[in-house]
């Protein structure tokens, strides 16, 4: 694991984190010594910890406590991944209320809308490719995630083996295929499942169906796309998979809270809009 250093202050520290772990591997316990939201922006890996199995995959977060115990696992998993951390310090969390810090019971999150959305802006201002500071960036995202889980967000019920592997297997192709038309169907035959058992599955092991994991992959690459570079919206929405403009426009509104012009301009450095996320997220 090697881990980099991208923002440090009293209360908030961004870390980017690189795993090339694969399935020979032997995990091994660790602990979490603080506070932390971690963005998975690439590849795949399993955690275990309190008892149960987690699988996270592109987009979602992995979340730790002090004192935390954890295994991360690659039995289903190659090619390694990276993360984005933000880790806050004790005094930063007592800021939060009671309902609030109840979110870091979680052990994960799968991957949702608007998590995404923040995590590649996050992820943009740590790589210098915003005008944003990585610490505004990693706290915007760590208030969205506070907020969502404590709105109701749950964890996967106990599965097997078997069904983690295929449903990640099936995860990393919607991700590589994400440009593609994808069907239900199609992605089912990837993992030698009908239709109704991959269904059932996907969504028990990733906790979104396939569908919504396919449309929040493209909203992924999008943000990644509108933070970077200067094409034209329409040039994004179509190379990312989505049919039309107007559907992306739509769906990249009602995950982010602003419109994909909007999150350009927040990735610029207009700190109004910022600002206003950060004000609804709290």
């Amino acid at each position: 694991m090697q881990a980099t250093k991208v923002f440090a202050s009293d209360s908030v520290s961004v870390y980017d984190h690189r795993c090339s772990a694969g399935p020979a591997d032997k995990p091994f316990v660790e602990m979490h010594d603080s506070y932390r939201v971690a963005y998975v922006r690439k590849g795949s890996f399993g955690c275990r910890a309190e008892g149960r199995s987690h699988e996270l995959v592109a987009g979602s977060l992995l979340v730790g406590r002090p004192g935390r115990e954890y295994m991360c696992t690659h039995e289903h998993h190659g090619g390694g991944d990276e993360c984005l951390s933000v880790q806050l310090s004790q005094d930063f969390m007592d800021s939060f209320h009671a309902e609030r810090k109840a979110a870091w019971r979680m052990v994960c999150v799968p991957p949702a809308p608007e998590l995404m959305v923040l995590g590649e802006l996050a992820q943009a201002a740590a790589e210098g490719r915003s005008d944003v500071g990585a610490d505004e960036a990693g706290l915007l995202l760590v208030s969205a995630f506070a907020k969502t889980v404590s709105n109701g967000k749950t964890e996967n019920s106990k599965t097997t083996a078997l069904d983690r592997r295929r449903a990640v297997e099936a995860a990393l192709w919607l991700d590589a295929h994400s440009a593609e038309p994808v069907g239900l169907e199609g992605a089912a035959r990837q993992v030698a499942l009908s239709p109704y058992h991959f269904l059932r599955i996907f969504g028990r092991i990733i906790g979104v169906t396939p569908h919504q994991y396919l449309v929040r992959s493209r909203l992924r690459q999008a943000a990644r796309l509108l933070a970077d570079e200067a094409r034209s919206i329409t040039d994004i929405a179509l190379d990312v998979g989505f049919a039309d403009l107007s559907n992306f426009v739509r769906t990249f509104r009602r995950a982010a809270g602003v419109s994909p012009g909007g999150f350009r301009r927040a990735a610029k450095g207009e700190r109004k809009i910022l600002q206003a996320r950060i004000a609804a997220a709290a």
